[in-house]
């Protein structure tokens, strides 16, 4: 048999293999694992000042075998054009996509002026995300601002009294207002939103959905934080599952900051899975134990869950 034969061949039986494969195994035990990522956020925590240089991050990254990296805007010294290109540059070098923009906005005020600065912010940090080449940016309703402390917020478990003389009825309109705006501008960078469960609106899966469902817009989905659902969490988490763009995994080795939640991974994974997402699942350990050990091990535990 010539080689021209023998490749016909070869192709042809690898060819009748896979359809025979296809015909006979189900369809969720022939997707592909999930990419998983990890957030700036991870190493940062807002206080490990040595991890603050997203550079140092992609690195770190890259070096534990993560898919992608999702920047924290916050966590950035410098938003000017020049900075963000550096950081594109070394992500590319470093063979480290950037897969998501995690960022920080609130909508519960009373005050139309206040509300306009924080879309025009919003708008910003869209663009930003377009110059970094991140196809999707993780946003917030925002908190009443009520009480005295994140750690007092942290302490009522997420719930915080609005501003007097107003309510939930109120703020919906609001938060519903400003996204229908931004949904416009994400559609001309090409970024999809995703309001996270992150108290304000997003305490509850009623209320994210309620948001993202009146916007309709496909600019704005559902990033959906694993550790924000302090009671019940795979019930609420199976309702918000079909509309995820993002699935942010918190970890706590070593102990929470504010809780520690013993989550279930290999069941999160099948909620995820039978929900149809195929997306990114990004990071974010919040643990006391040493990142530099308690990201590794997180990521083993991820890769495990979601093969």
């Amino acid at each position: 048999m010539n080689r021209r034969k023998f490749f016909l061949s070869s192709t042809a039986s690898a060819l009748a293999v896979g359809i025979n494969r296809a015909d006979d195994t189900p369809p969720s035990a022939m997707r592909r694992p999930l990419p998983i990522g990890v957030s700036t956020y991870s190493f940062w925590g807002f206080q490990r000042e040595a991890f603050r240089p997203i550079e140092t991050c992609i690195d770190h990254a890259a070096r534990m075998g993560f898919d992608g990296l999702e920047i924290l805007m916050r966590q950035l010294v410098s938003t000017a054009r020049a900075d963000l290109m550096k950081i594109k540059r070394h992500a590319l070098h470093t063979g480290m996509p950037l897969m998501g923009y995690s960022t920080h906005q609130g909508f519960l005020s009373p005050d139309a002026e206040k509300r306009a600065v924080q879309v025009k912010h919003t708008i910003e940090c869209l663009e930003q995300a377009y110059q970094l080449g991140i196809p999707t940016m993780r946003v917030n309703s925002g908190t009443w601002g009520t009480s005295k402390s994140f750690d007092e917020l942290m302490a009522n478990r997420g719930e915080e009294k609005p501003v007097a003389g107003y309510n939930e009825e109120n703020a919906y309109g609001w938060v519903i207002e400003a996204y229908q705006t931004l949904a416009k501008e994400a559609a001309e960078r090409g970024i999809v939103m995703g309001l996270e469960n992150h108290w304000g609106l997003g305490r509850t899966p009623e209320g994210v959905k309620r948001v993202v469902d009146e916007v309709n817009s496909p600019w704005l989905r559902v990033t959906l934080d694993t550790g924000n659902f302090l009671e019940n969490p795979y019930d609420r988490l199976s309702k918000l599952a079909p509309d995820t763009v993002l699935l942010q995994a918190k970890t706590y080795i070593g102990g929470g900051v504010w809780y520690t939640l013993d989550l279930d991974y290999p069941r999160i994974a099948k909620i995820m899975r039978e929900s149809g997402f195929n997306g990114w699942v990004s990071l974010e350990f919040e643990g006391k134990g040493d990142p530099m050990t308690a990201i590794p091990e997180s990521l083993s535990l991820l890769r495990r869950a979601f093969a």
